[in-house]
């Protein structure tokens, strides 16, 4: 017989007006005419043309004019190739020249989905029995592009759910590109992203042991520029790209958690960030930091990273290496585990594997740790999010995939000293899509990537058919006696 599941009244919907002011290109020649067009028009015209612009889409956007301004020194060299001087150019015919090469992208358009949720670094001014949370989603709009963005949310005594309302405008993060780079880990994740061997030692003889981002661009260009073939060049650009793949992301101190979006920025993260699952994890000294895995995908490759910050503020991001990552579903633990960083993992697409680790970026030797059972994860079963630490063992929430590609949540429990050892598993699933859950995006789909314990329950939030989101409760006493007292018997693995 199931466990009962409390579905709260509560759901997160995509909102369309979620727009964010993106760069616009068409490439060189026909920027250049765009350039020529602008550049002939009167001040008059000029400031005719911008300051109704202004106007209007100051209430879009939280600095549209620093925007505008950023966007056209991205066309600097058009500018010179029109045969103007960027920096003769007056205040108004530059941010007109940025409105041209500026487009508004809505974020949430198509999805809202998959979210994780963590407690909040400030619980202050609450009373007791309140918690509040920062949950994350996936937001995806025009393209299927996904990003990440947040809000924030608060529980109360009575197990009550209170999404607080969004800001008004939501803004990219700066990056900061200030890596350090380890030449033999960063040249493997190359090769792993089938960039060309030649080049790669090539690169690789005209690099120290560590070198920075200023030193690679260098090696990059210079390689190029001695190339005549297209194809070779590319190779090389894709290792710039590779490049920004570790970077760090800084947001404005003025913005509100739900004005922050983690848009793709490298080019092998161009179609999407897939699936952050956040964690809060507590360091042997007892510091807290946050980290969150995701999958980084360019349209036909698959690129786990690495998130991690203090405060949702700042965030450094990095690519993780090894054998262990690949494909999609890491989900960290949050804590060490005798000595070693902990991982879930599911490397083959269809199982889930366990894998330890002393280096937080470095994953080898997955073990598996568990196979489809039974129908309704015959074709595949995942995490969903990061494990839970109770008393009773390491608690996973898991997805299956069944008949019809219908997605259900199930829900595992595993020793706390040795997470090999799978304590439970429940027999039939946790949450299954009800007829008002069914139709979306994607049909027939429930999936989370992170659940969290307050007072006696576990509250999940859930993605309902890849569309929009909403949370589900259980008993966490009644949940951890039945995967205590399962039937279920784990087959020795292959």
């Amino acid at each position: 017989m199931r466990l009962s599941i409390e579905r709260k009244p509560v759901k997160v919907y995509p909102d369309p007006k979620r727009v964010i002011a993106r760069f616009f290109f068409n490439g060189d020649e026909r920027a250049v005419e765009v350039v020529k067009h602008v550049l002939a028009l009167s001040d008059k015209e000029v400031f005719g043309l911008i300051s109704p612009l202004l106007q209007e889409y100051s209430k879009r956007h939280r600095n549209i004019t620093k925007i505008l301004t950023r966007h056209c020194k991205k066309i600097k060299h058009c500018i010179e190739t029109a045969g103007y001087d960027f920096e003769s150019l007056d205040k108004y015919q530059k941010l007109l020249l940025g409105s041209y090469f500026t487009h508004e992208y809505s974020i949430e358009s198509a999805a809202f989905f998959n979210p994780s949720v963590v407690e909040d670094p400030d619980q202050s001014d609450l009373v007791e029995g309140e918690k509040r949370l920062i949950i994350s989603f996936r937001a995806v709009g025009e393209g299927h592009i996904s990003s990440v963005v947040f809000r924030r949310a608060l529980i109360d005594r009575d197990h009550n759910i209170s999404v607080i309302p969004v800001g008004n405008y939501i803004d990219e993060a700066e990056v900061i590109k200030n890596a350090v780079y380890n030449k033999k880990l960063f040249l493997k994740k190359a090769a792993d992203s089938r960039i060309n061997i030649e080049v790669l030692d090539e690169v690789g003889l005209k690099l120290e042991d560590k070198f920075d981002y200023a030193t690679l661009r260098k090696v990059i260009l210079d390689g190029k520029s001695l190339q005549e073939n297209d194809l070779k060049k590319l190779e090389y650009d894709k290792i710039l790209w590779l490049s920004d793949t570790y970077h760090e992301i800084s947001f404005s101190r003025d913005t509100d958690i739900s004005d922050r979006v983690i848009f793709p920025i490298s080019e092998f993260e161009r179609k999407g960030i897939e699936d952050a699952r956040f964690v809060r994890f507590v360091k042997d000294d007892g510091n807290v930091i946050f980290y969150a895995t995701y999958t980084a995908f360019d349209g036909a490759m698959i690129m786990p990273k690495l998130l991690q910050t203090i405060d949702f503020y700042d965030f450094k991001i990095s690519p993780l290496h090894g054998i262990g990552a690949q494909n999609k579903n890491l989900a960290l633990f949050p804590r060490k585990i005798n000595g070693k960083y902990a991982m879930m993992s599911r490397i083959d697409g269809w199982n889930n594997y366990l894998m330890y680790s002393d280096k937080l970026t470095v994953w080898d030797n997955p073990v598996k740790l568990q196979a489809p059972q039974f129908p309704w994860e015959f074709i595949q079963i995942g995490n969903c999010g990061s494990p839970i630490e109770t008393a009773a063992g390491w608690l996973v929430i898991t997805h299956g995939v069944g008949p019809m590609r219908r997605y259900c949540l199930g829900a595992s429990l595993f020793d706390l000293n040795d997470p090999s050892i799978e304590v439970g598993r429940l027999t039939e699933p946790l949450v299954i899509p009800n007829t008002d859950e069914r139709e979306g995006y994607v049909p027939n789909v429930l999936y989370s990537c992170g659940s969290i314990i307050h007072n006696d329950e576990l509250i999940i939030p859930y993605g309902l058919s890849d569309y929009c989101s909403s949370f589900a409760a259980v008993k966490i006493d009644l949940l951890l006696e039945k995967l205590k007292n399962s039937s279920f018997k784990r087959e020795p693995s292959a």
